[in-house]
């Protein structure tokens, strides 16, 4: 099966309009444009240099389906700012004060810029090339052997001046430059797409240490809770030992129980504190352990509108990036072989020489001069055909390296959808059993305190019940991350320049 990549909206990379933070100032508001903008506006204003490659038309040998196998999914379109779905706002300014202000992100839109200054300087070398000289000399010449009456050396100075503006350019005949200029264009575009990438990629990391976080803090709101209930059971333990009524072991595994839920609510505080200093760092700010949370976790919303399968080459940043190294790869194949042909160049000059300098600019004087020469290969050691055979054999890494990068993005989809499905029957089992260990948990306690039973019964529903409710949350909190995986394999959904500028 044949599929030809193309951008589109959908694949959430820029068009030549849209605007990527500058690397150079402070905020990230300040924006760049593309260079698609630039080249075509500017250096490669000729229209065969403003071409980039065309999409790669490559057979993967991967027999598509028509539809996701791991799950059904709505019709629809993916949200673009995915990231509200969980209707949390404290949620949303992370996200958009770690676009603003991270500085991974901003060190890819560096990295864009680099990219349109290669891309122009490859294009330059499409355009003649002109330079203007004004220069001076003075010198000196003897006669040696002429006589001179009274001795000595006869000599006479020469001075001149003259003004020039000379031009060369190489006739692309053909294509090697037309193809290095594509190649740059080709690279620019995949380091679009890495940008397009990194923002996504953020943005999910952002939600999921938020999501971390407010797991964190609600399981230590819950290891706080069965510290106090144990320290009730203590003190009730041991006013019946008092009394003679319960033997010193019930007091004894009580008081164990009671230093283990400590312990507990010392590792959530820990780990709430850990995801506060994160999520901070990926935010721009000083890790201070103060970020702003949700008291609990946010319901998982509605099915996600996955799309068709075939729509995913095209939508995913990777996937796009992957396709563009491939189309300048298959360009330097063509440069490296149009290097075995003559290259043909023509050079003039035109200008003044004059040994007055008032006379620099005086047409009299003009001088010019007009060449034209062929450059034919002849014997180089094999370097250039050598050259020709690498650039082959690169184009053929990536076109591996983009296969792979199509089957590892499928994976990650069919692989999210299913986890949506099994987490969610398994918050299903552990929400029935949390019910039903409370209700075990209240009749061992009733039948403790009525002297019906032993300590031990009591204890176990009581940790029973605690690594239910414990299980429930963190189930909870996996389900949303699951959730943000599956948007992140899918692409996204948004343009990234949007959101840039809210």
């Amino acid at each position: 099966m044949r599929k030809s990549i193309v951008q589109s909206p959908e694949s959430g990379v820029a068009s030549p309009d849209s605007e990527v933070p500058s690397a150079a100032g402070p905020s990230t508001r300040a924006s760049a444009r593309w260079v698609v903008r630039y080249v075509c506006g500017a250096v490669l204003s000729a229209a065969a240099a403003c071409a980039a490659p065309p999409p790669a038309d490559v057979d993967l040998e991967i027999q598509i389906p028509d539809a996701w196998t791991a799950a059904e999914t709505p019709p629809g379109a993916l949200p673009q700012d995915w990231w509200t779905t969980f209707k949390d706002p404290r949620l949303e300014r992370w996200v958009r004060e770690s676009l603003q202000r991270n500085r991974n992100l901003r060190a890819a839109a560096a990295r864009i810029e680099a990219a349109e200054a290669q891309a122009r300087i490859a294009g330059a070398d499409l355009m003649p090339a002109a330079s203007a000289a004004l220069n001076a000399g003075r010198r000196r010449q003897n006669f040696i052997g002429f006589p001179i009456p009274g001795g000595g050396v006869l000599s006479t100075t020469f001075t001149t001046y003259g003004v020039s503006l000379d031009l060369s350019w190489e006739v692309d005949l053909w294509g090697r430059l037309r193809s290095r200029a594509a190649a740059a264009l080709a690279d620019v575009q995949a380091r679009q797409a890495d940008y397009v990438g990194a923002g996504l990629s953020l943005i999910a990391q952002t939600a999921k240490t938020y999501f971390a976080a407010v797991e964190a803090r609600r399981q230590a709101d819950l290891a706080r809770a069965t510290a106090d209930n144990r320290r009730d059971i203590v003190a009730r333990i041991r006013e019946r030992f008092t009394r003679g009524l319960r033997p010193a072991a019930d007091l004894k595994l009580a008081e164990a129980d009671l230093a283990e839920a400590e312990a507990v609510l010392r590792l959530r505080r820990e780990q709430l504190d850990r995801a506060s200093r994160q999520i901070e760092i990926l935010a721009g700010r000083y890790p201070a352990a103060t970020a702003e949370i949700e008291a609990d976790l946010p319901d998982i919303p509605g099915p996600v509108p996955a799309g068709l399968p075939s729509q995913l080459l095209a939508r995913r940043p990777d996937l796009v990036s992957a396709e563009r190294a491939l189309a300048a790869s298959g360009a330097r194949v063509e440069e490296a072989q149009a290097a075995l042909y003559p290259q043909i160049r023509l050079t003039g000059s035109g200008g003044t020489s004059t040994d007055e300098l008032s006379s620099v600019i005086d047409p009299d004087f003009r001088v010019w001069n007009v060449a034209a020469g062929l450059l034919a290969p002849i014997f180089q050691g094999g370097r250039l055909r050598a050259a020709a055979d690498r650039a082959r054999a690169e184009e053929a890494q990536a076109l591996a390296l983009y296969g792979d990068a199509v089957l590892r993005a499928f994976s990650e989809v069919e692989t999210s959808l299913a986890a949506e499905r099994f987490l969610a029957e398994r918050e299903d089992a552990l929400r029935d059993a949390a019910a039903r260990s409370a209700e075990a948990l209240q009749s061992a306690r009733e039948r403790y305190l009525s002297g019906l039973s032993d300590v031990l019964p009591m204890l176990e529903a009581e940790r029973r019940h605690f690594a239910a409710e414990s299980e429930r949350i963190f189930v909870r909190r996996a389900r949303l991350e699951a959730r943000i995986n599956l948007h992140l394999a899918l692409g996204g959904g948004f343009s990234f320049d949007e959101e840039l500028h809210r």
